[in-house]
């Protein structure tokens, strides 16, 4: 039986702050209706977080904010996200990211969650999952749905 999730994010305008609270307050509701289902860790990565060593498995929730390029043929320069990778990429902690979450703006097109696929890309990790800014109700149960169901593979 799973107890939790943990989830690492950054979140630079509020949307992934908002987004991961509501998934948080959804999986409470879920284990007080279901004590089997996980009720989830929420830790915030900013560029103030010091590095430090995981010790639970963790999912990644990471926006798309780019500087330059296109990310697709003309190269990309991440920008502000930046503190996020580098605590995934310190010491160990990269092996025990169960697969990275994305966000950002449909209008943005093949620049949609790049971000979040680079980073399974360097982290050889599941991209598993995405959602437009802030998210709605809909994608809140759907990733908790996604989130469970990986974990329990991993189990």
């Amino acid at each position: 039986m799973l107890k939790n999730l943990s989830i690492l994010y950054i979140s630079l305008a509020g949307n992934t702050r908002s987004f991961v609270t509501d998934l948080q307050d959804y999986a409470s509701n879920q284990h007080a209706t279901d004590p089997a289902l996980p009720t989830i860790n929420l830790t915030e990565i900013s560029d103030a977080t010091p590095l430090k060593t995981e010790t639970e498995p963790f999912y990644a929730f990471v926006p798309t904010y780019l500087d330059g390029g296109n990310g697709i043929d003309n190269g990309v320069k991440e920008l502000m996200t930046n503190s996020l990778g580098e605590y995934i990429d310190y010491g160990q902690n990269a092996q025990l990211c169960y697969g990275v979450i994305g966000s950002g703006n449909r209008n943005f097109n093949e620049q949609y969650c790049l971000t979040a696929k680079r980073y399974a890309d360097q982290f050889d990790v599941p991209f598993i999952a995405n959602y437009e800014l802030r998210g709605n109700s809909k994608d809140v149960a759907r990733i908790y749905t996604l989130l469970v169901a990986n974990a329990q593979q991993h189990a």
